[in-house]
């Protein structure tokens, strides 16, 4: 992976909802909601508080729920990501 995050930010890679039909009709992509869920790819060091260094509670392969409007989407190598925060990650799915 070339990208890197820096500090308490966090890279997920986006997992799509591959729903396409609901009943009979066909959602376009336009009224699908913005995925909410996916797996970390890289981590920052952590953030500092006090002079000290405080790990990130979150690891590489983490399946993760985050906010649906947070972080940054970038693309690379034809897949979206997101970086974010780690306090813009709601939960740790099992």
């Amino acid at each position: 992976m070339a990208i890197k995050p820096l500090g308490d930010r966090v890279l997920i890679e986006i997992l799509e909802d591959d729903l396409q039909k609901q009943g009979s009709l066909y959602i376009p992509d336009t009224a699908k909601e913005k995925p909410q869920e996916g797996k970390i790819k890289a981590v920052g060091k952590g953030r500092y508080e006090d002079g000290k260094l405080i790990p990130l509670d979150v690891k590489v392969g983490d399946k993760v729920l985050y906010g649906k409007y947070s972080g940054t989407e970038i693309k690379h190598d034809g897949k979206e990501y997101l970086i974010v925060r780690e306090s813009d990650i709601l939960a740790i799915v099992d």
